[in-house]
């Protein structure tokens, strides 16, 4: 295990509408530009991983993503940095689950755990998302969740939604 990952910053992308872009694929490499001048460095990153949409199957298929990233910014500021770029790319917050050009989900913030309004650390339901836990599993397999102790690895073998996803290319 790398000396960081137990105390990584971890966030998920996800895209099934691509906006202005060519494809979600463009959009989220777009968004991941503008990591860094948001205080985030990306320090991995995962392959880009294709599931049918949830819970609808009839809307455009998901195209999700992890990166691990450091950050001098508090959980919060975290968070308000990536609500920042969901909205530059044209991120309407409307119908839970609904379609969406950019979804940006702080997954853990170090071994944080916090229950706020605004703010649920770890992420309370990525546990259970294989297009998370996937992501997660292949750059931070030995990664334990702060609260439940598993693995990345153990925990997208168990893991129920989403079980189509599959990395793509």
């Amino acid at each position: 295990m790398k000396p960081y990952e137990n105390d990584a910053v971890l966030i998920a992308l996800g895209s099934n509408l691509q906006g202005s872009y060519d494809s979600s694929q463009g959009l989220l490499e777009a968004a991941l530009d503008q990591f860094v001048s948001n205080g985030l460095k990306i320090l991995k990153r995962s392959s880009w991983w294709r599931s049918a949409a949830w819970p609808d199957p009839l809307e455009p298929d998901y195209l999700n993503g992890l990166v691990v990233v450091e950050t001098t910014l508090s959980p919060l500021q975290t968070l308000t940095a990536l609500h920042d770029i969901e909205a530059r790319f044209g991120r309407q917050r409307s119908v839970p689950n609904s379609p969406r050009t950019l979804d940006l989900d702080l997954i853990a913030h170090g071994r944080s755990i916090m229950n706020q309004d605004r703010l649920v650390l770890p992420h309370p339901r990525a546990a259970d998302r294989l297009f998370v836990m996937g992501p997660l599993a292949e750059v931070a397999p030995d990664w334990r969740h702060p609260v439940l102790g598993e693995t990345a690895t153990d925990l997208a073998k168990k893991a129920k939604v989403g079980r189509d996803a599959s990395p793509i290319g």
